[in-house]
């Protein structure tokens, strides 16, 4: 092995993916747009939902309740009448339509309970199944708080502090940005190598290599650098400028430490798209192929459920995938602050599993190239 040749041939495949725009424009947006939406557009997040109000009351209460209404969660209420309630949710302008009852704040203070209608826009089913919630939610705090002026009521014998940490603000999108970035890292790094070396089989370019005095480690160590690289370098320009700079997301940790184990996951990622690559026999294939791999390895990861919540024997095979480990020492590394001595069992675990997936990937390899020769 001379290391001259897993530089040249890393080289060349940088200078291939250079002149493949499909994948350039695919590198850009997995590491700015896609991230920004996803965190901003978070199925659980509630966002700017439109509201109106119908005020039958005019009450001080339905006005307090009205003021409750307010960005980021929903837009300024607009108030309307009742005939107008059904004619806007028609038209789609309207996600809740709140409808206050006449003499609300009369039988609110009689000790009565009072009925008010919430109209829902069920076909935007994110913002109706979760903005249901908030609603309920804000009018029940707004009618106690009014009750606190006018009924004199006991203090309770237990007050609960709540203190939110590493999200004090608890803003789903500073999760969503951040998980987003570890999924793409996951999904682009197989993506590239798989596509770098199915690229040279449909192009003929293999046969060149074959007849080259290159062995096949040298090949596929380069591709595995070139490409670990490549998304290497887009995961800290993505971290510093879109989740730290556009969204505003805390990093609480080192960044250093977590590209280190970035660089480890990608050593195990890689080699394992060097190994689907191998098995399928053109881009259609690889991508159908990607898709029985990539999402099970994404949602059992741990990043979108806790991994607590899963089946015991689900979460022991887990084990063996380097997602579950990256998820773990991303999360600790990048919302909790930890350092190396929290964080190591994750960097041994990700050096075994890449040293197990590139030995794998190098045996396929070379026996894929001795079939070709």
């Amino acid at each position: 092995m001379r290391a001259a040749n897993i530089l040249h041939l890393g080289i060349k495949e940088l200078r291939s993916l250079l002149r493949d725009p499909i994948l350039v424009v695919l590198i850009v947006y997995t590491f700015t747009f896609s991230i920004y939406v996803a965190s901003t557009a978070m199925p659980e997040t509630l966002h700017k939902a439109p509201i109106a109000i119908v005020d039958e009351d005019r009450s001080q209460l339905s006005r307090r309740i009205i003021d409750a209404f307010f960005p980021p969660h929903f837009v300024t209420p607009v108030l309307i009448t009742q005939a107008e309630m059904d004619a806007r949710m028609d038209a789609g302008l309207d996600t809740f339509a709140l409808n206050i009852p006449p003499g609300f704040q009369r039988d609110v203070l009689a000790g009565r309970a009072p009925v008010m209608q919430l109209n829902i826009d069920a076909t935007r089913m994110s913002q109706a199944f979760t903005g249901n919630g908030y609603i309920q939610t804000i009018v029940n705090s707004e009618v106690s708080a009014f009750l606190l002026g006018y009924q004199s009521n006991a203090p309770p014998q237990v007050d609960l502090i709540l203190r939110a940490r590493f999200n004090p603000e608890l803003n789903k999108s500073w999760f969503g940005s951040v998980m987003e970035l570890i999924n793409n890292v996951t999904m682009l790094s197989i993506i590239l190598t798989g596509a770098a070396l199915l690229r040279e089989r449909e192009h003929g370019t293999v046969e060149h290599l074959l007849v080259m005095p290159v062995t096949p480690f040298e090949i596929m160590t380069g591709k595995v650098w070139a490409m670990a690289l490549v998304v290497l370098v887009a995961s800290a320009c993505s971290l510093k400028l879109i989740v730290q700079g556009l969204l505003s997301v805390p990093i609480e940790g080192s960044i250093a430490l977590f590209l280190v184990g970035t660089a480890l996951h990608l050593f195990a990622t890689t080699s394992l798209g060097i190994y689907l690559g191998t098995i399928a026999r053109s881009m259609p294939q690889f991508g159908l192929l990607l898709m029985l791999v990539l999402l099970p390895l994404q949602i059992l990861s741990g990043g979108t459920t806790p991994r607590e919540s899963m089946p015991e024997f689900i979460r022991f095979v887990m084990l063996s995938a380097p997602n579950t480990h990256f998820v773990m020492l991303a999360q600790a590394i990048l919302y909790r602050g930890a350092g190396f001595a929290v964080v190591w069992p994750q960097f041994i675990a990700l050096t075994l599993i890449g040293t197990v997936l590139f030995s794998l990937s190098l045996a396929r390899f070379r026996k894929t190239i001795g079939m070709m020769a």
